[in-house]
C-alpha cells in the first residue's frame, strides 16, 4: 500500500512539474519590451517620412517577434523629441537643438505602438544635460537659463543632483510627458551621478559641505532618493496606471564590498559607484519595475550573466523584474554547452528558469529588428511563439473589469466576424475601462483553458475578430476584456460550427 501511495505522489509531482515546464516554456504573460535610442545619433538629420518609415519598419519587425514593450528615448540631454514649453526640440533629430522637426515623434510613436497593440514608455534622462557631441545649447535651454544649477564634468553638464529646484523641474518634465500623451510608462534608465573617470572627482564637494552630511556616498545617494520617491509621486498622481520604471546598471555591488548580500562580481557598481541605492527604491516601492542591464555573456569573468539573473532575481522580486538583454554581445558569444549556436537560447531558458524574472528587454530594438545572429527570427520560432500579456501589477490595481456583454458571429461578404459588445462603466473608472481583449480559441473536444497561452490568437482594441477561412467543425472561442494594466475579466464563450 505504500508503494503505490509512493507512486502516485511520484506521478503527481512528474504531472505538476510538467505542467510547470510548460507555462514556463511559453509563458501567457510576459514583458517582451526593447529600447529605442536616441543618443547614438541614428535619427540625426532624418527628414519625417524618413525617419517615420524607419521606426514602422522597425516595429513591424519586432511585431513579428510578439514584442509588446517600447521604451522610447525622448530626453537625451535636458531636450525633447516632443513638443515641450519647458526643453528645446532635441539636436538629435534635427542636427541643431530648439529647431523644430515639423512633426511630434513621441505623439507618432505612442499611436503606432498601440495600433501594434504595444504599450509605449517615454525614456527620460534625468540629470543629463549636455552630452560631449554638443557644441551649442538652444537659448531657452534650462542651462542657459539657470546655469547655476549644473556642474560640468569629463565633457558633460549635469543638473547638479542636490539641488531640489532641479529635482522639481525633473517632475514638471515628467508631469507634461504623462499628462498631455497617452504612454503607459515613464522609464528613466543607469545614468544617476555620472560614471565616474578614475582620479577625477564630480565637483560638487561645496554643496555637500553646505549640507551639514557626514558621509558624501550616503548624501549623494539620497539625492537621487529624493528624485526617484518624487517622480514616482507625480507619475501616480497624474495617470495612476502609467508605470514608473528603472533600469539600473546591471552590478548593484560587488560581493567584497557587501557581505553577504553583493554579486559574485568584479566590476562598477550602481550603489558605490553611479550612488543609486535600486534595491531601496525597490522596497520602497518607488518603481513600478526594474529592467537591471544584464548585458554580459554567461560565463564573463567579472560579470557573469547567470550570476546577475540570479542575484537580482533573489533581491529584487518585490516589483516586477526584467533582464536587460545586449542583443549584440548574445550573438557574439558561444554557448559553451553547445558551440555551435550562440547564447540567446541558454539565456532564455535561465531567464525562465527564475520565477520572479518575468521578461526581457532588448537592448538594443534596430539590432533585434534587424535579425542580428537571427535572433529576431529565434525569439519567434522558439521563445515569444505566441503572443503574452503583460505581467500583472496589483500593488497598483488588481481589480479585473467586466466581461463582455454579448457576444456573437456575423457572416458578411467578406467571411465569418466574431463581434462582442462590452458593458460600460458606470462610474467610467478609466484604471477599469476596457483597453484591450483577448481572443482564444479551442477546437473539437478541448478544454476550455485560458491559462494556455498557445490559443491565444489576438491580442486586439477592436471589438471584432475575423474568423480564418480555414476553420472546419466545431470550435469555441472565448473573448477577454483587459483593463489598462492588464487585468483581465472572465471570457464569454461563443460555440460555432463550420
Amino acid at each position: 500500500m505504500k508503494n503505490i501511495s509512493l507512486c502516485l505522489l511520484l506521478l503527481l509531482l512528474v504531472a505538476a512539474s510538467s505542467v510547470n515546464a510548460k507555462k514556463q516554456t511559453h509563458p501567457k504573460r510576459e514583458f517582451r519590451g526593447a529600447w529605442i535610442q536616441a543618443v547614438n545619433g541614428q535619427f540625426m538629420n532624418m527628414k519625417e517620412q524618413e525617419m517615420k518609415q524607419y521606426l514602422v519598419t522597425m516595429l513591424d519587425n519586432l511585431q513579428r517577434a510578439n514584442v509588446n514593450a517600447i521604451i522610447f528615448q525622448v530626453r537625451v540631454e535636458g531636450d525633447a523629441l516632443y513638443e515641450s514649453s519647458l526643453e528645446p526640440w532635441s539636436r538629435y533629430i534635427t542636427g541643431r537643438q530648439g529647431v523644430s522637426p515639423g512633426w511630434d515623434p513621441l505623439a507618432f510613436m505612442v499611436a503606432q505602438a498601440h495600433a501594434r497593440n504595444m504599450e509605449l514608455h517615454a525614456w527620460i534622462n534625468p540629470y543629463r544635460a549636455r552630452t560631449k557631441g554638443t557644441k551649442a545649447v538652444a537659448p531657452e535651454h534650462r542651462s542657459v537659463v539657470k546655469p547655476e544649477n549644473f556642474l560640468a564634468y569629463e565633457g558633460q553638464l549635469y543638473f547638479n543632483p542636490s539641488i531640489a529646484e532641479n529635482r522639481d523641474f525633473i517632475c514638471m518634465v515628467a508631469r507634461d510627458i504623462v499628462s498631455r500623451y497617452d504612454v503607459d510608462g515613464l522609464h528613466i534608465d543607469d545614468y544617476f551621478y555620472p560614471y565616474p573617470v578614475k582620479g577625477k572627482e564630480f565637483p560638487d564637494e561645496a554643496y555637500f559641505r553646505r549640507s551639514g552630511a557626514q558621509d558624501k556616498g550616503h548624501w549623494r545617494r539620497d539625492n537621487v532618493n529624493r528624485l526617484i520617491e518624487q517622480l514616482h509621486e507625480t507619475v501616480r498622481s497624474v495617470k495612476p496606471w502609467v508605470k514608473f520604471g528603472v533600469s539600473p546598471f546591471g552590478i548593484y555591488r560587488n560581493a567584497t564590498k557587501d557581505v553577504p548580500d553583493g554579486s559574485a562580481t568584479r566590476g562598477l557598481q550602481s550603489y558605490d559607484d553611479l550612488y543609486a541605492d535600486v534595491l531601496h527604491w525597490i522596497k520602497k516601492g518607488w518603481v513600478d519595475y526594474c529592467i537591471p542591464q544584464i548585458y554580459w555573456e554567461i560565463g564573463h569573468k567579472a560579470a557573469d550573466y547567470e550570476a546577475l539573473v540570479s542575484w537580482w532575481a533573489e533581491h529584487a522580486d518585490e516589483r516586477p523584474l526584467y533582464v536587460g538583454q545586449d542583443v549584440n554581445r548574445t550573438v557574439r558569444a558561444a554557448d559553451a554547452t553547445v558551440p555551435s549556436r550562440h547564447q540567446l537560447w541558454r539565456k532564455m531558458q535561465l531567464q525562465r528558469a527564475e520565477s520572479s524574472v518575468q521578461g526581457s528587454c532588448l537592448w538594443d530594438a534596430a539590432s533585434a529588428a534587424n535579425n542580428v545572429g537571427e535572433y529576431r527570427e529565434i525569439l519567434r520560432r522558439e521563445f515569444h511563439c505566441y503572443p503574452a500579456l503583460m505581467p500583472k501589477s496589483p500593488f497598483i490595481d488588481k481589480k479585473a473589469p467586466k466581461k463582455i456583454k454579448k457576444i456573437g458571429v456575423l457572416d458578411t461578404a467578406d467571411g465569418k466576424v466574431l463581434v462582442w459588445i462590452t458593458k460600460e462603466e458606470k462610474k467610467k473608472n478609466p484604471m477599469n475601462t476596457p483597453w484591450r481583449y483577448v481572443v482564444y480559441r479551442f477546437s473539437g473536444k478541448d478544454k476550455i483553458d485560458t491559462d494556455d497561452t498557445s490559443k491565444i490568437v489576438a491580442i486586439t482594441n477592436k471589438t471584432y475578430y475575423k474568423l480564418p477561412a480555414e476553420d472546419e467543425g466545431k470550435v469555441t472561442y472565448v473573448v477577454t476584456v483587459l483593463d489598462r494594466l492588464q487585468n483581465e475579466s472572465k471570457g464569454k464563450k461563443q460555440k460555432i460550427k463550420f
